[in-house]
């Protein structure tokens, strides 16, 4: 089988050597610092779930493209039933991991140059499809951990691309020759990158004529000269970073979320790796399919995985604390289910109504009215289940003392009295729990659910251009049984 072990995946970073920058220093180990070292661990998690018996059928699934059996974000659908199993394994991997899988965007940037490659082949005669499809046939026969990138800094709304004084704010094609192209510019909050062995890019934009250098996509390795990785640095990086025993911290292997911007100095891209090169009047469908697909995936899957965390935690709580009778929490409970299924009902709406686009293609996206509004609705209702955890969870979540003063001589009595709420809970897994809900409730999470996958404006738009609200109309003229306008 063309799967790697969890193993090979770690000592094959060891071989890559990507630039790397955080909290004002070089990283100069992706695998020995705290940080970074989460993404190592999302991403080698994937590799392990898919030699595991009990995950196999959701992690794995068998690819005619090099007649052996895959890792599943190496994959592209094919069908309906591929589609389900793609929205099954956003929440399998989101519940395990308690934050990204990173494998996730370039999987679904997969779908949306599988079929735009093939449409340009068909319409314009070019061959990009051929030499996408060879570029994944390597990506699933050496299982490639491979991340994605469409965000852009980007210059004054108000303005076209060519009247930016920065022409560089939306990454651009600068040199073409007969070996390659050489692109400058940047991607912004790209998740997990440099952990990953490549990055594929897509544009962020439409764009249109006379913009034809900034119709680009393309695949990298990580390490790539020119690229550099700037990556976040938060309150909770820093906790990390000064944390003397990490099972202190509220997901002590996985983390919180970890970005970074993405700059490309002059970085030469070979023809073998461009899939997309002035072909402005695409550009925008290489976005359309890719928010198709990922809205699925971010909205009405994943978060689905990480509702599951924080109803867990929040019923832990409510059973430490002696509450299970009290009608309040439960009511609060009932509501995060409620949410939590209505969330996950659009995802697999999503799937089961999936269909091939474009036809002929053999490439199956996710329905895209329910793949929008699974991800319009996620927006509102993590919050929600938030603000309910919130409320479970009480102020403590906030104002927990560290774990350090369970072996602090002088106080190590007092916190065991008085946080353990009278119950034969060991103090320790009770502060533990409140600390993981301090990182869902308090950490990242609201703001990167509310943006991530396109934010709530831009599905609402996508919705207004996708329903013309013809049938609507007809069934209330039947039902009324109107009469035909006056010629």
């Amino acid at each position: 089988m063309a799967l790697m072990a969890p193993e090979q995946f770690e000592e094959s970073l060891k071989e890559i050597e990507p630039r790397v920058f955080m909290n004002g220093k070089r990283v100069e180990n992706i695998l020995e610092n705290r940080n970074t070292r989460t993404v190592v661990e999302a991403n080698k998690a994937s590799y392990s779930w898919a030699l595991d018996p009990r995950y196999r059928d959701i992690m794995t699934c068998y690819s005619p493209l090099i007649d052996d059996v895959v890792n599943r974000y190496t994959y592209v659908s094919a069908s309906i039933e591929d589609l389900v199993r793609k929205a099954e394994a956003g929440t399998f991997t989101a519940e395990m991991l308690g934050t990204c899988i990173y494998r996730c965007v370039g999987y679904d940037a997969f779908h949306s140059l599988a079929g735009t490659t093939w449409e340009m082949d068909k319409d314009l005669g070019t061959e990009y499809y051929p030499r996408f499809m060879e570029y994944l046939k390597m990506v699933q026969t050496e299982d490639l951990s491979v991340a994605g990138a469409l965000t852009e800094p980007r210059g004054a709304r108000s303005k076209k691309t060519l009247d930016w004084e920065d022409p560089y704010l939306s990454l651009k094609i600068v040199d073409k020759n007969k070996d390659g192209i050489v692109v400058r510019g940047a991607k912004i909050n790209i998740s997990g990158a440099y952990a990953s062995h490549e990055l594929v890019v897509l544009p962020q934009a439409a764009h249109f004529k006379g913009e034809e250098d900034y119709a680009v996509a393309f695949a990298t390795p990580v390490d790539a000269e020119g690229i550099t990785f700037v990556c976040q640095y938060s309150p909770y990086s820093a906790e990390r970073d000064l944390a003397e025993d990490l099972e202190e911290l509220g997901n002590p292997v996985y983390g919180q979320r970890e970005t970074s911007m993405v700059v490309f100095d002059n970085v030469f891209i070979p023809w073998k790796r461009v899939f997309h090169c002035g072909e402005y009047a695409y550009s925008v469908k290489l976005v359309t399919r890719f928010a198709r697909t990922h809205r699925m995936t971010c909205g009405g899957t994943c978060k689905v995985g990480f509702m599951n965390q924080i109803i867990g935690a929040s019923r832990l709580i409510q059973e430490y604390k002696g509450l299970e009778k009290a009608a309040h929490i439960n009511d609060q409970l009932a509501e995060m289910v409620a949410l939590r299924e209505t969330g996950r009902a659009c995802g697999l709406a999503a799937a089961h109504k999936g269909a091939e686009d474009p036809p002929g293609s053999g490439v199956f996206l996710p329905d895209e009215l329910m793949g929008n509004v699974s991800k319009l609705n996620i927006c509102n209702a993590f919050w929600r289940v938030m603000a309910l955890a919130g409320d479970v969870g009480g102020g403590l979540i906030v104002t927990l003392p560290s774990l350090k003063e369970l072996k602090n001589p002088e106080v190590k009595d007092y916190v065991e009295e008085f946080y353990s709420f009278g119950s034969d809970e060991p103090t320790e897994n009770i502060l533990k729990v409140h600390k993981l809900l301090q990182n869902w409730t308090a950490g990242q999470h609201g703001v990167g659910t509310w943006h991530g996958a396109g934010p709530v404006m831009a599905q609402k738009i996508m919705l207004q251009r996708i329903v013309g609200y013809e049938h609507e109309k007809e069934l209330v003229r039947r039902t009324l049984n109107l009469k035909e306008k006056s010629p």
